[in-house]
């Protein structure tokens, strides 16, 4: 948890650290960070999803790419193998993608409190709407990991703070807008896909979290709702 004193007031945060999918690893070959030649549980799908040729067959090729998608997302180990976690994330970018431009399609964030940001954790995305209308996004975000899961449920942005530090980890927070029980919109420098989660906190890419903080004020609406896959 993150400490945020305003007005000679403590209040308890949480702040996000890290991505947003956590999944059971699985078995992986005990090997170093050279490229593993086992075929994974998952190589035709990941073969499929990278453009490789689809064998199910590990090849060198398919490990070179397997291992530049992991070390691009943060994904341990990084060995090139088409396991559990690799799969994983690479399943939630494309229920992502097929999300396009109407992310509350299911119509579980409110349409009758103009405009609010909300937040689905199942797709681990987030967008901001003004009634029905689409404001911004949707874009990925990382949620709170298992054991530090964001909170579901209506709730209203409370603090801002541009330049917040977390007091607990000793890591910056910038564009930070919390918004309940210490949790906050912020920016990380991570990829948005980098396996486990969050302390709790909606972790954000600089750019949106720009915009989240140009869009949005004080006492503006939130809406968290879903369940994150691994929590």
């Amino acid at each position: 948890m993150a400490d945020i004193r305003r007005r000679g007031v403590a209040v308890l945060g949480v702040t996000g650290l890290v991505a947003p999918l956590t999944l059971a690893l699985g078995t992986a070959p005990a090997q170093a960070a050279s490229c593993t030649t086992q075929t994974g549980p998952y190589q035709k799908q990941v073969e499929k999803f990278l453009g490789r040729p689809v064998d199910g067959r590990q090849s060198s090729g398919d490990c070179q790419a397997i291992q530049a998608f992991q070390k691009k997302h943060g994904i341990t180990p990084t060995i090139g193998y088409a396991g559990p976690v690799t799969w994983g994330v690479m399943d939630l970018m494309t229920r992502q993608r097929a999300v396009g431009s109407n992310p509350n399609k299911d119509g579980k964030c409110p349409v009758n409190k103009g405009r609010i940001a909300c937040v689905n954790l199942t797709l681990q995305l987030s967008w901001i709407q003004d009634g029905k209308k689409l404001v911004y996004g949707p874009v990925p975000v990382r949620t709170g990991r298992n054991g530090y899961e964001t909170r579901t449920g209506a709730k209203k942005i409370y603090w801002r703070h541009i330049d917040h530090v977390s007091t607990i980890y000793d890591v910056p927070m910038p564009y930070s807008q919390f918004f309940g029980g210490g949790q906050a919109f912020h920016s990380v420098g991570l990829s948005m896909w980098n396996p486990p989660g969050s302390h709790g906190c909606v972790n954000m890419t600089t750019t949106t979290a720009k915009k989240y903080w140009s869009l949005l004020k004080t006492g503006d609406d939130v809406f968290v709702y879903g369940r994150k896959p691994g929590t």
